[in-house]
């Protein structure tokens, strides 16, 4: 069961309004808006980049995983996210197949996707996200 298409790059980021201009002036990405993610305790800024989409990703509590992430490492790429159509089918076959999942199950992400992530140790020190749209969930 092969992913469909990259969705999204997730970037750690102190401050979204500090880097909005860099995204949407200096490089003129469409920005698509803000959101909320409290389960995650972030906040998420959009940007379309051609077919693919930056998230940057805003700690709105200190013991974030994004919070904890910039203290160790410092802002900067922090995710590759790729949609796939059946993601519980896909959490079991990466997981039967040895992988070391973060999530054993689906839960809530932004735009109401359900989400899952590998542990980078399983996909060569990237972390790498699942996600599934609503409207196939």
């Amino acid at each position: 069961m092969a992913v469909k298409s990259l969705n999204h790059i997730g970037i750690a980021v102190q401050s979204i309004d500090a880097q909005k201009p860099f995204y949407e002036g200096a490089l003129g990405l469409e920005f698509e808006g803000l959101e909320d993610v409290p389960s995650q305790k972030v906040r998420v800024a959009f940007f379309r980049a051609g077919d693919v989409r930056l998230e940057l990703l805003e700690p709105t509590s200190e013991d974030s995983t994004v919070a904890k992430f910039i203290e160790k490492r410092g802002e900067g790429l922090h995710h590759l996210a790729y949609t796939v159509d059946d993601i519980s089918a896909r959490i079991a076959e990466l997981r039967d197949s040895g992988l070391r999942m973060i999530d054993e199950k689906p839960r809530e992400g932004s735009h109401q996707m359900q989400i899952a992530f590998l542990h980078p140790k399983s996909s060569g020190g990237v972390l790498t996200e699942l996600c599934e749209s609503a409207q196939h969930a």
